[in-house]
């Protein structure tokens, strides 16, 4: 499968057929910081989170094409690892009991409080050892998800939500090279149609963003290859 990225992002798999349901988690979700993919089937789910690298996938049980386990058994048989919080009207010991011995990683049984499920979410996202703290921080910059911003010493810049993702994405990196593939998945994911120089506007407003709280890092296009987040000489 592809989905063993070694970078991931602020950006989860929801497989949730139910609209106004799936619609209410993403707002919720947003508010941290995370953006949301939505599948409305196990099919399109299956074929969605094997190309794609999420932080995590919250899976209805109940899903017009069958169980959501089914889902996370055919995931765990593939070797993806990607963790796993299930939605379930069925709120009985040995359905949450099943749901843990198919490789799921939590259990939330509807109805539920968003900040319940945005709590748990932030949880998972944690548990990789790469992950202590929701705020990521690399050569002095600060970006903080939640608040959907950065921040160099005492200058604070907000962040769109494209924009959050990219800037991730980089730090995450730690000067490596991101493909453009992989900044444009982060920032828009499979749903959203992207013009193709979308990227490049995006880009051009972090620069501009990062050179305006005086962060002394720079976004360096690798041609070819795609784009780094540098110290610039003079900060080193």
């Amino acid at each position: 499968m592809k989905n063993s990225a070694p970078l991931p992002h602020n950006r989860i798999a929801l497989v949730e057929d139910h609209a106004r349901l799936a619609a209410l988690v993403e707002r919720g979700l947003a508010a941290s910081g995370i953006a949301v993919d939505r599948y409305q089937t196990l099919e399109s789910a299956w074929h969605g989170i094997a190309a794609q690298s999420y932080a995590i996938a919250v899976v209805d049980r109940g899903l017009p094409d069958g169980d959501g386990l089914d889902l996370v058994r055919r995931l765990r048989s593939a070797g993806c690892r990607t963790p796993c919080l299930m939605l379930t009207s069925r709120d009985a010991l040995h359905d949450r009991v099943d749901g843990l011995d198919a490789g799921a990683d939590d259990y939330l049984p509807k109805p539920f409080a968003l900040e319940e499920l945005s709590a748990r979410v932030r949880a998972l996202m944690r548990r990789p050892p790469e992950i202590r703290d929701s705020r990521l921080i690399h050569a002095g910059l600060c970006v903080d998800p939640e608040q959907g911003s950065m921040e160099c010493g005492e200058e604070r810049v907000s962040l769109s939500t494209a924009e959050l993702q990219i800037i991730i994405c980089l730090v995450r990196a730690a000067g490596r090279t991101v493909r453009r593939e992989a900044l444009e998945q982060a920032a828009w994911g499979i749903s959203e149609a992207v013009t193709p120089n979308a990227l490049d506007v995006a880009i051009h407003r972090l620069r501009k963003k990062l050179a305006a709280i005086d962060s002394g890092l720079f976004l360096v296009n690798l041609r070819n290859r795609g784009f780094a987040l540098q110290v610039s000489d003079a900060a080193q």
